[in-house]
Parts: C-alpha cells; structure tokens; sequence
C-alpha cells in the first residue's frame, strides 16, 4: 500500500514536472499539420497520467505536435478493456495504431514508440 502511495506521489511529481519543462512543438504550414493530423487521427495511447514511460512518450507526442488521443486506463474501464481486448494485456504505454488497410496494430513498449513517431512525423 505504500508502495502505490509512493509510486503514485512520485509519478504526479514527474507529470509535473514534464508540464513545466516541455519542448517547444514542431512548427509546420498549416497543410502538413493537417496532414500530420489526419494521420494521427487513427492512432491512440493507452497510458497512466504519472507512468514515467508514458511521460516520455507524451513528451515526445508534444514535440513532434501530434495531436493523438491519449486514454488513461486507470481512470476509464472502457479503455482499459479496450487495451486487454486489442492489445492482450494491460501494460503501458501503448500505442493504437488503425493502418489504412484496416488493420490494427498495437504497439508497446515507450521506445518503440518514439521510434516509430520520429520515423512516420520526425521530417514532416
């Protein structure tokens, strides 16, 4: 119990933090920003707002402007069913990815993910 206590009180400290010292967003013409939002707009990260993991990655998200929908699983059941279901277990982050061929891909771990944004957005 304790534990949790800490991890929590630690985790809201970092979340924090992030907002204080968040990078200046990529700035783009309006028309690559919409077409960086229309390719965002498949994608969504399973997270929990004080997960140090999922900071980096929403950092990197701020970054790189990318306005992807985030789901906090602590907070909504429906998502966090949604991860269980789709992704097969309830670890994160976890990044949502509907391909345009309909398929759907869920992808873990936060440097795999910054590795993939910075490869799809990084040049854009």
């Amino acid at each position: 119990m304790l534990a949790k206590a800490l991890r929590n009180g630690l985790g809201c400290i970092l979340a924090s933090v992030d907002q204080l010292t968040r990078p200046t967003p990529r700035q783009r013409s309006a028309e690559a920003q919409a077409e960086v939002n229309a390719r965002t707009a498949k994608m969504s990260l399973y997270q929990f707002h004080g997960c140090p993991f999922c900071i980096k990655v929403r950092r990197e998200m701020h970054k790189l402007n990318l306005a992807i929908q985030t789901h906090d699983v602590n907070k909504d059941p429906q998502a966090e069913q949604a991860l269980i279901s789709g992704g097969g277990k309830r670890t994160v982050p976890c990044l949502r990815i509907e391909h345009e061929d309909g398929t759907v891909q869920w992808m873990y771990e936060s440097q795999d993910i910054i590795n993939y944004l910075q490869d799809q957005f990084g040049s854009l």
